[in-house]
């Protein structure tokens, strides 16, 4: 699934391409994603001019004068291609199409259909169903090691876990909690509410440093995912330990001295991490 780095690339390039356009109409291809596509969504949208942009954890809003805001989710495998009209023909699995009357086409392609396109009232976004309960932006500046303690306070889970919690911190996925704890030294299987209040301040600085490194990279293209231009992102070359299992980390001499990173499972997905660097919540 797109993680935040991902869902930002896409809505800057969405914002970059699509701010103060006046869309020509919208094509729903098909009438229901994860869940059904507002049918009267081409009617509300048609002529209405596009403000601006926000995300909010993985969820991407697009703001339309006269009130309207139109949510867009990648789910699993979606992706979404801006160019001008005629450039391309409709792709497969091309479910939902944005038209500008000048020119520009933005394509929402989701094989396997856990994507969403909604609508709702803009002054009600954050009272959405899938937006009301998550929790603070790790770019954003609610955050920090006091908010994180916060975050961190009581839960005996371990802390792999509780930062993928999105009740917690929204948008966090699998692999930057991975970078962010290699980064910061902790072990994935710690008990959260264990960390020091000096691990917990090496990992507020570590998840928001990891976070726009990769969005500056363009995201992680691992399976599906690849930026609305077409080009794959660039931050999977640049990680440290994250499908690296059996590799040196860039911190330690590696195999045989530590054997190199290690992949665990943890919930039902990996976790990887270098035993010598990540040895405790100190």
């Amino acid at each position: 699934m797109p993680e935040l780095p991902e869902v930002e690339t896409v809505m800057r390039t969405l914002r970059g391409a699509l701010d103060g356009q006046v869309i020509a109409r919208i094509v729903l291809n098909r009438a229901d994603l994860r869940w059904p596509v507002p049918a009267d969504l081409p009617k509300l949208a048609r002529g209405r001019r596009i403000l601006s942009f926000r995300r909010r954890g993985k969820y991407i809003l697009m703001r339309l004068d006269g009130g309207t805001s139109v949510l867009l989710h990648l789910g699993m495998s979606g992706r979404i291609h801006v160019e001008r009209r005629g450039t391309n023909s409709a792709r497969k699995h091309e479910h939902v199409v944005i038209e500008t009357k000048d020119g520009i086409r933005a394509g929402l392609v989701d094989p396997r259909r856990f994507g969403a396109v909604l609508s709702m009232r803009t002054e009600e976004e954050d009272a959405h169903p899938l937006l009301a309960g998550l929790g603070v932006e790790p770019l954003g500046p609610d955050f920090g090691a006091a908010r994180l303690a916060g975050c961190l306070a009581g839960r005996r889970s371990p802390i792999k876990t509780v930062l993928l919690d999105q009740k917690l911190i929204a948008g966090l996925g699998n692999i930057y909690v991975c970078e962010a704890l290699f980064r910061a030294g902790i072990h994935p299987e710690i008990q959260a509410h264990t960390l020091s209040p000096s691990g917990i301040a090496r990992l507020a600085e570590a998840i928001p440093a990891v976070l726009e490194e990769a969005i500056a990279a363009g995201g992680s293209t691992l399976r599906d995912y690849v930026r609305p231009d077409g080009e794959k992102g660039g931050f999977q070359e640049l990680h440290r330990v994250y499908g690296r299992e059996g590799e040196p980390c860039p911190d330690c001499p590696g195999p045989p001295a530590c054997g190199g990173v290690r992949r665990i499972v943890q919930s039902g997905r990996s976790s990887f991490f270098c035993p010598l660097r990540q040895r405790s919540a100190s």
